[in-house]
């Protein structure tokens, strides 16, 4: 005859022992989520989830590349010209990014294409005007 436990009696391995035990000694007490489930199971993990998780949880930022921070600067150049105090304001802050709009024109930056024109100054300026009536 062998040495075979009879059926319907529990086996515990090794691995299974240190678990139950460790539980008991109350060593997964400060486990983060404490019985939650943990956040994103059961997402879809993209292509290169774990260096987008790595940023998030480090609080880190990817650069831009420089034709998509231009046109980010752009937008935000465009908000705070219409939220301007005064029309000279205004007009100076589209002249200062048409400057450098014009340059990344005429030399190129690396990217994805800048599809970035000029703005017209002064029908921002009409613009600005219209709204303080």
């Amino acid at each position: 005859m062998t040495d075979r436990k009879p059926l319907g009696v529990p086996f515990e391995s090794w691995i299974d022992r240190q678990i139950r035990e460790a539980e008991e000694r109350g060593e997964f007490d400060d486990l983060p989520g404490q019985g939650k489930p943990l956040p994103g199971v059961g997402e879809q993990l993209g292509e290169m989830w774990w260096i987008k998780q790595k940023i998030a949880s480090e609080g880190l930022s990817m650069p831009l590349p420089p034709t998509l921070a231009l046109r980010k600067d752009a937008e935000e150049a465009l908000v705070q010209a219409r939220g301007a105090r005064t029309e000279a304001e205004a007009r100076r802050i589209v002249e200062e990014i048409n400057h450098r709009i014009r340059e990344a024109i005429r030399t190129g930056l690396s990217g994805p294409p800048l599809n970035l024109m000029p703005y017209d100054v002064d029908q921002v300026v009409s613009e600005w005007r219209k709204a303080r009536r």
